[in-house]
C-alpha cells in the first residue's frame, strides 16, 4: 500500500515537472515600446499584468524612451532585428513606418476590416489601406471648448453652443486697459496650438467645405468655404472689436491656465494639466456648432502596430497582445488611468462615459470627428501660421493669403506622394 502510494506520488511529481518543463519550453517573450509619459506607462503596466495573467505562457517586456528620442530609436532597432514586437506610433507617422517596412499589416482573420469599421469610431479608418488595417489605437483624442467658470459668471454669460454665441461670449469676457490693450482675452488664438486643427477640420466644414479630397492628397480649401472660415477666424483678432490677440501670454494654454482667458479650444490631453492648477475653476463643452448647426471635430491618436521583427511564435504572441490592448476592457482602463478617450463607441458612449462632465464633451465629439492625414504636420501647420501672418503684417486679404498657402501645401503633398 505504501509502495503504491509512493509510486503514485512519484508519478505525479514527474508529471508536474514535465508540465513545468513543457510550459517553459512553450513560453515566449515579446517586447512593447512606447514613448515615456508617466500615466501611459502606469496604464500599460496594468494592461500587461492583466494580459499575462490570462496568457501565462507569454511575457511582455515594456521599454520606453523620451519622446524626443523615440522615433530614432525605433527606426534604428527594427531593421537590425532588435527592439519591439509591438510598437506605439503617432497616427501621422503611419505612411513613414509602412514605407520603411517597420511594421506589418494586422492579420485579416483576427482584425477583419469590416468589423473594425463597425466597432471603432470612424476616424480610425485612416489606419486602413484597402481591406487591411496596419494599426489600431487603444485611445483617441478630440477637441472641445474649455471655459473659465469665474470669468463667465462675472460677465453673466453661459458657455456658447454655436459660433455666433462664441463671438458674443468672447466679447463679453474680453478686458482692456485704459490704452485699449487687451488684458484678458475672451478666446485664446494661435495656429501654433490647436487652432490649425479647428480651422482645417472644423471651421472649413462648418462653412460648407471639405478641406481635402482624394484621401487628403488634394487641397480643397482654396474656395468660398475656406475663405469664409479664415475670415471668421481672423476677425477674432483683426476685427473692429477684437476678442483675442495672437501671442497673448505666448501660448494659448498658458493664458487659460493663468485665468486670463475665458474660452480656450484644446485637446482632451490637456485635462490632466488643468486639473492640477489650484484655484482655476473650469468646465468643458463640445465645440460650437457652425452657422447651420453643422458639428465637426478633429481627432488624433497614437496607435499600436506589429513590427516586421515579430515572426513565428513572437508574431502569434504579438497578435494576442494586440487583441487585448484594443479590447473594451483595455480602453476603459486607459480612460481611467490616462484620461484619453476610448476608441470604440461601445466603451465611449456608455451612459457614464458619454455624460461625464469632463470627458463627455470630448467623447461625444468623436462621433463627428475627422482625422487629417498629414504628410508633415509641422510644415503644414506652419503654412497656416504664415497665412495669418500675411494678413496681419502685410494686409493681405484672406482670399489671397489662402491661395498662397494652398499652393504651397499642394506642392508639399505632391512631392511626398510622388516620391
Amino acid at each position: 500500500m505504501k509502495l503504491s502510494r509512493m509510486r503514485a506520488l512519484a508519478l505525479a511529481s514527474a508529471t508536474s515537472v514535465a508540465a513545468l518543463v513543457g510550459s517553459a519550453a512553450n513560453a515566449v517573450e515579446i517586447e512593447y515600446w512606447q514613448y515615456f509619459f508617466d500615466a501611459r506607462v502606469t496604464a500599460m503596466e496594468q494592461l500587461i499584468e492583466n494580459f499575462q495573467a490570462a496568457n501565462p505562457d507569454i511575457t511582455v517586456k515594456m521599454t520606453h524612451f523620451p519622446y524626443a528620442d523615440y522615433r530614432t530609436k525605433v527606426a534604428a532597432a527594427i531593421p537590425a532585428g532588435e527592439g519591439p514586437d509591438v510598437v506605439q506610433l503617432f497616427y501621422g507617422w503611419l505612411n513613414d513606418y509602412v514605407q520603411a517596412e517597420l511594421i506589418q499589416p494586422l492579420p485579416a482573420d483576427v482584425f477583419p476590416a469590416a468589423e473594425i469599421d463597425e466597432q471603432f469610431f470612424p476616424m480610425v479608418q485612416a489606419m486602413k489601406d484597402g481591406d487591411q488595417y496596419w494599426a489600431l489605437p487603444t485611445a483617441v483624442r478630440s477637441l472641445a471648448l474649455f471655459y473659465n467658470e469665474r470669468l463667465l459668471d462675472e460677465a453673466g454669460v453661459e458657455p456658447p453652443t454655436n459660433l455666433e454665441e462664441l463671438v458674443s461670449v468672447a466679447e463679453a469676457t474680453t478686458k482692456r486697459d485704459g490704452a485699449g490693450n487687451i488684458t484678458q482675452v475672451g478666446l485664446t488664438a494661435g495656429m501654433t496650438a490647436q487652432d490649425h486643427h479647428w480651422w482645417r477640420e472644423v471651421l472649413v466644414r462648418q462653412f460648407g467645405g471639405e478641406p481635402y479630397l482624394d484621401d487628403y492628397r488634394t487641397v480643397n480649401y482654396n474656395n468660398d468655404a475656406g475663405i469664409a472660415a479664415l475670415e471668421f477666424y481672423a476677425d477674432l483678432f483683426m476685427g473692429d472689436t477684437p476678442v483675442t490677440a495672437i501671442g497673448f501670454m505666448d501660448e494659448p494654454q498658458a493664458a487659460f491656465k493663468a485665468g486670463r482667458a475665458a474660452l480656450h479650444i484644446d485637446g482632451s490631453f490637456r485635462i490632466g494639466a488643468l486639473a492640477d492648477i489650484r484655484g482655476l475653476k473650469w468646465g468643458v463643452v463640445e465645440l460650437p456648432a457652425g452657422p447651420d448647426g453643422t458639428e465637426s471635430n478633429y481627432s488624433s491618436y497614437w496607435v499600436n502596430a506589429i513590427t516586421t521583427k515579430a515572426e513565428g511564435e513572437k508574431y502569434d504572441a504579438a497578435v494576442k497582445f494586440m487583441e487585448y490592448i484594443t479590447s473594451d476592457e483595455a480602453m476603459q482602463i486607459w480612460l481611467d488611468v490616462v484620461g484619453e478617450l476610448p476608441a470604440k463607441p461601445s466603451v465611449g458612449m456608455t451612459e457614464a462615459n458619454a455624460n461625464d462632465p469632463v470627458f463627455g464633451p470630448f467623447i461625444r465629439g468623436l462621433e463627428y470627428a475627422h482625422t487629417t492625414k498629414f504628410v508633415d504636420e509641422s510644415a503644414q501647420r506652419q503654412l497656416m501660421v504664415e497665412a495669418v501672418e500675411r494678413m496681419q503684417l502685410q494686409g493681405m486679404s484672406a482670399a489671397d493669403s489662402l491661395a498662397v498657402a494652398a499652393e504651397a501645401e499642394q506642392k508639399l503633398l505632391d512631392e511626398y506622394y510622388n516620391d
